[in-house]
């Protein structure tokens, strides 16, 4: 699930004084009992059965301050993964892309197995990593790098590089390209805004900008 993970974080490395111990962030996480009738039926719909009430954590802990937004990210989320053209190596390294553009170490963490997982070359990530050319790179995957390095860095796409996502993707394929970026871009900010914290021992991606 989007963002989400139950159980408790341990290992801690001293905090600033306004980081929570429990969410490693500017805001406590949200128990099911504290939120209303409407907080509780989202809560459950994204925690799943097994959740024994325990805080959503990760970026979808702290929408769920406010309900609709939570909801209103896993259904975008879904929208582009469970409802998609793009597959899930493209989704996956169009996720290492948002968040090694926006530094969202977090997420990259928790990605980077399953981009393994969907045969995207090591070689590859490394290119996204470390900010590398990706020249050499397979034709989508370079084509994936260009299309979100020009999204971020220059706010716009080249004419070139949208015809080449639309040959190579569709139309649709196009569009849910930038949603996914754009999706995982945006929990990067919550994240930052909340000043999130890694657990102690997890890697932080070396910052581009």
């Amino acid at each position: 699930m989007l963002f989400l993970t139950l159980g408790t974080v341990y290992g801690q490395a001293p905090l600033p004084p306004d980081i929570d111990k429990e969410s490693l962030a500017r805001l406590p996480l949200l128990q099911r009992q504290d939120l209303d009738e409407k907080g509780t039926r989202v809560y459950d719909s994204l925690a799943g059965p097994n959740s024994n009430g325990g805080p959503l954590r990760g970026p979808l802990g702290f929408a769920i301050y406010n309900p609709a937004v939570a909801e209103a990210l896993h259904m975008l989320h879904d929208s582009v993964i469970r409802e998609g053209t793009l597959g899930t190596h493209v989704n996956e390294l169009a996720i290492l892309i948002a968040t090694r553009e926006t530094n969202f170490s977090s997420e990259w963490n928790s990605h980077e197995p399953a981009a393994l997982k969907a045969g995207i070359d090591p070689a590859t990530i490394d290119v996204v990593r470390f900010n590398k050319d990706y020249s050499g790179v397979p034709e989508k995957d370079a084509l994936v790098i260009r299309s979100g390095r020009q999204l971020f860095r220059e706010k716009k796409v080249s004419p070139d590089t949208f015809a080449k996502a639309e040959e190579l993707f569709g139309k649709r394929g196009t569009v849910e390209l930038v949603a996914l970026m754009g999706d995982y871009a945006l929990v990067g900010l919550i994240s930052d805004a909340v000043d999130q914290h890694l657990p102690e021992g997890k890697p932080s991606l070396p910052v581009l900008h």
